[in-house]
């Protein structure tokens, strides 16, 4: 029985093997667990028993992990963490385009593992927290409106990832300014992704392609060539 006080995971991967171990490595570590080896069941699972955060294999029967991650970002924010044998960037970026939060290739170090969960449920937090940011940000068509959550272009409610609404909500409260991608990365990812720049650039590509009316040409968004980011002020 899961308790009400303990962060909940649900393990999605086809491999009975995995499910197992990840289920005992997790639980103990302070984590309750469910654990589901097809994409529907993931599917099911996520909107019964909505869980904290998800770790999702890619390679699954049926309906694939991409689907799966298709799917949930049409209604839910659960944070997912892609754990997958495919280590091509061209499929981390599809995964990241289709909704991941992170990336994690097999075979895994499980210090590496409960490090990615617990930066994950850290960032989750604070962008949740009560003594967050308030107030709203807006220039020309685009409101982040800090106390919902809520992002609006002209009269379109746009769905955020929590990763992708966190780097949106960091730029927004520095508008003006240029965020260096080391700043934007260990504020977002955390230390330990400090020289993970393609996550950045996926993002941002992702983020222009749902803020923008022209990702090709940002009007908000807008790089700093060779030094990061900035989101415009006026």
């Amino acid at each position: 029985m899961m308790s009400s006080e303990r962060p909940t995971v649900l393990v999605v991967d086809d491999e009975q093997a995995i499910r197992r171990f990840l289920i005992t490595t997790l639980e103990g570590s302070g984590y309750d667990v469910e654990a589901v080896g097809t994409g529907q069941e993931a599917l099911t699972a996520a909107a019964q028993r909505p869980p904290t955060l998800i770790i999702l294999d890619l390679g699954l029967p049926g309906i694939s992990g991409q689907q799966v991650l298709a799917e949930l970002r049409a209604w839910s924010r659960i944070p997912v963490i892609v754990l997958s044998a495919i280590g091509r960037e061209q499929e981390k970026v599809d995964a990241f385009n289709a909704g991941a939060d992170d990336y994690l290739t097999k075979p895994f170090g499980v210090p590496e593992l409960l490090a990615r969960i617990r930066a994950m449920l850290r960032r989750t937090a604070i962008a949740t927290a009560d003594d967050g940011p308030q107030g709203r940000y807006q220039v020309g068509e685009l409101t982040v409106d800090f106390t919902t959550r809520r992002v609006v272009v002209g009269a379109r409610d746009i769905r955020l990832t929590p990763t992708e609404y966190r780097l949106l909500s960091l730029m927004a409260q520095h508008a003006g300014k240029v965020l260096t991608h080391l700043f934007l990365l260990r504020q977002v990812w955390g230390p330990e992704h400090s020289s993970e720049v393609n996550y950045l650039r996926v993002f941002m590509a992702g983020l222009r392609r749902k803020v923008e009316a022209d990702s090709t040409q940002p009007r908000y968004l807008l790089t700093e060539q060779g030094v990061g980011y900035r989101l415009a002020d006026a």
